[in-house]
């Protein structure tokens, strides 16, 4: 589990992010030739809808989850999804994507007049959703997280960061209202 003061790292050539775990996701490819991560897109994300703690998260991630197993996951049989980072609600970083190859997380997306976001962003998942609030240890965890990808890929920084809900509005809401978009921000370092 990850502690206010754990500090994570990038290892640049391998793209994973130390010392999260790692869970290996079949659903990411390449990205385009000369392509760097340039932006960081924060989700919500709770399976079942609203309910916390279980494994079906990294199921989905993973092409595992068993679709019978709850009504609302008839909704999104079939669907192959990824994101880099799942942040779990009690602090817990977990890593499907290593950061140099593209994580299917966006969907059809645009910032900035760029579109096909998963190019060229890293998708961090929050375990939770838009309208219950986020937990107090998830915030110091993505905080390090993001001050690790803003000291490794020198294009991010604080304004290379945006919510689903901005990248794809009117089809995406998350990370929600729930969200305190200013207490990530004052949590990151000097320069971010």
């Amino acid at each position: 589990m990850v502690s206010k003061s754990c500090l994570f790292a990038v290892d640049k050539a391998t793209g994973l992010l130390e010392p999260a775990e790692q869970c290996p996701s079949p659903n990411q490819d390449a990205r385009p030739c000369g392509g760097g991560p340039s932006l960081i897109v924060v989700h919500g994300i709770s399976l079942p809808p609203g309910q916390f703690g279980g494994s079906e998260i990294e199921a989905l991630f993973t092409n595992r989850l068993d679709w019978n197993a709850h009504p609302y996951f008839e909704e999104i049989r079939g669907m192959e999804v990824s994101a880099h980072l799942l942040i779990r609600r009690d602090g817990t970083v977990i890593q499907f994507v290593p950061f140099t190859e593209r994580a299917w997380h966006a969907g059809e997306s645009r910032f900035r007049g760029q579109s096909r976001c998963n190019d060229f962003s890293i998708g961090i998942e929050l375990e939770g959703e838009d309208e219950t609030p986020y937990d107090d240890r998830q915030y110091p965890a993505l905080q390090a997280v993001v001050n690790a990808l803003c000291a490794a890929y020198p294009g991010i920084s604080a304004r290379e960061i945006a919510g689903h809900c901005d990248i794809a509005p009117g089809r995406k809401t998350d990370p929600g209202p729930a969200f305190d978009w200013f207490r990530l921000y004052d949590g990151l370092g000097p320069g971010n």
